[in-house]
């Protein structure tokens, strides 16, 4: 299957933010809702995702085969802001950080963001098991492995 250049950019995205959520690729992709994101999906890069366990959407092997990407666990595509959290958040074996202290960390390390963005960054990487919420009642967060354990490698922010 021959791929547009739009679908080839669109699938570099699923590949590089997986395991992700209609609302994430609806933004990246400009698009109205995420129903649009499903038929494109369907339509469009039908044999290069499918749905995990928790209904994310996950891109197939043959994905990133495609495209000439590497790939593996210990690989972290993000954007920017979510590379900047990585590398302040707190260690699997430290103290765990309110959303509040690594919004903090995060502009002093030079990185404009509020804190919405920082509280769906910390979000973002949970689901993808990097990141661990430690208290569910004011939650508070960490890094989830040891920080050798992934190589993170930053990608384009959606365009505003």
């Amino acid at each position: 299957m021959t791929l547009s250049e739009e679908a080839e950019s669109r699938l570099a995205d699923l590949v590089a933010l997986q395991p992700t959520k209609n609302g994430e690729l609806q933004e990246r992709w400009g698009l109205d809702s995420g129903s649009e994101v499903h038929r494109y999906l369907e339509a469009e890069l039908e044999e290069y995702y499918y749905r995990n366990e928790d209904s994310r959407i996950c891109a197939t092997p043959a994905a990133a085969e495609v495209l000439g990407m590497e790939t593996g666990e210990d690989l972290v595509r993000v954007p920017e802001l979510r590379a900047e959290i990585l590398e302040v958040l707190a260690g699997p074996d430290e103290e765990p950080q309110s959303v509040v202290s690594v919004l903090q960390d995060v502009r002093e390390a030079g990185v404009d963001a509020d804190p919405d963005a920082v509280r769906s960054g910390l979000r973002s990487l949970e689901d993808r098991g990097v990141v661990e919420v430690v208290r569910k009642t004011v939650p508070t967060f960490r890094l989830a492995v040891d920080r050798d354990a992934f190589a993170v490698e930053v990608v384009e922010d959606v365009e505003a």
